[in-house]
This record gives structure tokens, C-alpha cells and sequence, in this order.
């Protein structure tokens, strides 16, 4: 099976510009690729990780990526799938999150020479002439095929509109393509489906600038959660790659519990099994789709963090939703005197806020009224509820939140 048509058997491919050329660089190892990556947070997260796994794929087929972070762009900021304007940054935090990418993406691509690079945008970007690139490159785009794109719709349909800061974003993206293009030999640029758009720009660009015919653009499918969300929304509820934001444990327990419907789907495209290893699963049902998730958070969890944290967050799974006894591997929270009051106690909705299960006090409050929260698998309803740090301190409190929210409690 080639390198192609293994991306289409495990259903990532959404769409390419011309298939027989894009088959004939990726088989042959003839790709220099790029996928971009604006540095909004100082962390990737699982939105990037379907990205991370094709460059890893597509290197391992002999192919050379370019890991392009958006210090430029990431001025501007992506208005795909979005219906206001992102924060601003400052060019210092853009810097920061840029330097925090490369060491997380060196757990799936291998960076050096005559192997995958990492390029920055802002090299070419922040110190243009505004006049100099609108003639020369703003005037290769024509503003009624703009407004039809998919990545301005939403924007433009939505209460604030589509400022112009970020309808730039589009030539901003294309002069990229056209810049890897010039200095790397870079041939292929691929994205999410819902960039189309964007790549398409880079291409034609290419194409009217140089007269070149040779520049592709391919895009992945978009991986969807079972609550028919993207991957990876930035916020709370963000799922990070940096084990500091989210630890193997959670990050684990994330494709632990995704629906049975989205699991083989999962497995398929982001996991390095053999695709005829998967495709037998196909007619697993009940229990055995039990088994699939615990495939899919070990393989993955050992991808992003490493096998022996992998093995660590699946006993600590076992130990909880499993019935295992080891709960030594558990996501911790640890009290310190200065939580508890001149009693030596502390309330249950302290506890919550504390091990980061509830957002405020009233949050809790909320949680513990509505029968969500038990300790030690008792539910607890009492919203006065108190605990000593003797008891804490002499016994193995494990506080949950709902099905998938817990911590265990300890003294520092």
C-alpha cells in the first residue's frame, strides 16, 4: 500500500488539486510539505494533533515537512470558524508560544538537516511594506472570489462582521505558500478542510506570479468530537499536548471517553496501528468498543507523552472506572495549611475549587446541589459539607465531579 493510499484508506484525505500529481510526490518522496500552525496559546493541543500524526506519516515515507509557526499571521489571527475577533497579542507572547512549539512537535517529527524545519513567518511578514505588498500581491486577488470563501462566511454573517484586519488573513496565508515555494522547494501545502480556501490562494498565487504549475495543495478531514466540535477548542476547555495543562492522566482519560460511534474513526486516523489491525475491529460492538478506547488513549497518550506515562494514566484509569486498586497514578491535588480555617477544616466546595473541579465557589455549589459530586463514592448533598485535615490526612479521599471529573486529595 503507498503512503497515499494509505491516507485515503484511514479517511483523511477531504480533497487535493490534482490527485495524480499529489499521488506521485508523496509516494515517491518527493513532497516538501508545509502545515501551519499560529502560536495563539504557549501549547499545542489536540486540534494539532491529526496535523502532527500526517507530518510524522508522510516523513516516514521519505517526504520533508515544514513546520511553519505563524509569527506573522498570528498577528493578524485565523478568522476560520470564528464569529469575533481573536484577542491580540503582543509580539513578545507570539515569540513565547512560538519558542514552546518546536519541543512538542519534535515528539512526532524529526527536525535537522535534509530532514523537517521549522520556519516562522514573521521573518517575511512583520517588516513588509504595506504599499509595496497590496501592488504586488493584493492586486493577484480579486475581492468578489474573497467573499465567497468558507473561511469568511461565518464572519461576515455574524453580529460584529468581518473586520478588515483579519480579511487580510487570506493574502497573509497565500504569500506564505508562495515565500516556502521561493526559498524551500516547497511543493505540497496541506490543512484542514475548512482552510481550502486559503490554500487554494497560495496556490493560484504561485501559479500567476512565478507561471509555476507545480505547487499543490491537499487538505486533511477534519477530525470531530462526539459533540460535533472540533478538536481541540481553545479555552477551559482546551485539551493540551503540554503535560503541564494537561496531564498524561487527562489527556488519556479524553480519548478514554470518546462515543462509540467516533472510536474506530479515532483509531483509524490518528494512530500509526496497521490499518489492517484496525479494520478488523470494525465489527466490534458492546464491551469489546471498551477495549477500541483503551487502544486508542494508550496509543495516543504514548505518542504525545511517552509509553511509561502511558502505562501509568491507563492504571490509574483502571484503578478508578476499572476496579483496580492502584491509585498511586491518579491527578493529585494537595492541600496546604493556609486552605484550611482556624479549625483545621475545610468545606467541600473549598476542596472543589481548590483541585481546579469547580471554576468558583458558587460553581460548586451548584455541582454539589444538583447531585454531582461524591467523595469516596458516597454523593455528598450537604453543601456545608467539612472535612478535617486529620481525615485527609489519615485516609485516600478521591473527590469526583459528574462521570469524568475527579481528583485524589492529599496534605502537602
Amino acid at each position: 500500500m503507498t503512503i497515499y493510499d494509505e491516507l485515503t484508506a484511514r479517511g483523511l484525505i477531504a480533497q487535493v488539486t490534482d490527485e495524480e500529481a499529489v499521488k506521485e510526490l508523496v509516494n515517491n518522496g518527493k513532497a516538501t510539505f508545509y502545515i501551519g500552525f499560529d502560536p495563539t496559546a504557549d501549547s499545542l493541543h489536540v486540534g494539532h494533533f491529526m496535523a502532527l500524526c500526517l507530518m510524522k506519516r508522510l516523513q516516514m515515507a521519505g517526504n520533508k515537512p515544514i513546520a511553519l509557526v505563524g509569527g506573522g499571521t498570528g498577528m493578524i489571527g485565523d478568522p476560520t470558524g470564528r464569529t469575533d475577533l481573536r484577542k491580540m497579542m503582543t509580539t513578545e507572547t507570539i515569540d513565547y508560544n512560538c519558542e514552546c512549539f518546536k519541543k512538542q512537535m519534535s515528539r512526532f517529527i524529526e527536525f535537522g538537516e535534509g530532514k523537517a524545519r521549522m520556519v516562522n513567518n514573521a521573518d517575511w511578514l512583520r517588516d513588509l511594506n504595506y504599499i509595496e505588498f497590496i501592488r504586488d500581491i493584493g492586486s493577484m486577488f480579486k475581492v468578489n472570489n474573497m467573499l465567497r470563501a468558507e473561511c469568511y462566511k461565518q464572519r461576515l454573517a455574524s453580529e460584529d462582521g468581518l473586520s478588515f484586519l483579519e480579511f487580510n488573513y487570506m493574502l497573509m496565508q497565500s504569500y506564505d505558500f508562495l515565500k516556502l515555494y521561493e526559498e524551500y522547494g516547497c511543493n505540497l501545502e496541506f490543512g484542514g478542510d475548512d482552510q481550502w480556501s486559503n490554500m487554494l490562494g497560495g496556490r493560484e498565487l504561485i501559479r500567476k506570479k512565478l507561471g509555476k504549475e507545480d505547487a499543490h495543495a491537499m487538505t486533511i478531514t477534519l477530525l470531530l468530537n462526539s459533540e460535533g466540535k472540533k478538536m481541540g477548542k481553545t479555552g477551559n476547555g482546551a485539551v493540551w499536548l503540554d503535560p503541564n495543562k494537561t496531564s498524561p492522566f487527562e489527556f488519556y482519560q479524553y480519548w478514554r471517553n470518546v462515543d462509540d460511534k467516533d472510536v474506530l474513526n479515532c483509531i483509524r486516523m490518528l494512530t500509526f496501528l496497521p490499518i489492517e489491525e484496525i479494520n478488523a475491529m470494525n465489527s466490534w460492538e458492546g464491551s469489546q468498543l471498551n477495549e477500541a478506547k483503551d487502544i486508542l488513549a494508550y496509543e495516543l497518550t504514548a505518542l504525545v507523552h511517552g509509553a511509561e506515562e502511558a502505562g501509568k494514566a491507563k492504571e490509574a484509569s483502571l484503578a478508578l472506572f476499572g476496579g483496580g486498586s492502584n491509585n498511586e497514578n491518579m491527578p493529585k491535588t494537595e492541600l496546604e495549611d493556609g486552605d484550611f480555617k482556624e479549625d483545621g477544616s475545610i468545606d467541600l466546595m473549598g476542596i472543589l475549587v481548590k483541585a481546579g473541579l469547580a471554576t468558583s465557589r458558587s460553581d460548586a455549589r451548584r455541582a454539589i446541589e444538583q447531585g454531582g459530586v461524591t467523595v469516596n463514592d458516597e454523593k455528598i448533598s450537604d453543601i456545608y459539607k467539612t472535612y478535617t485535615k486529620e481525615f485527609i490526612g489519615n485516609t485516600e479521599v478521591i473527590i469526583r465531579k459528574g462521570k469524568k471529573s475527579f481528583k485524589k486529595i492529599i496534605l502537602k
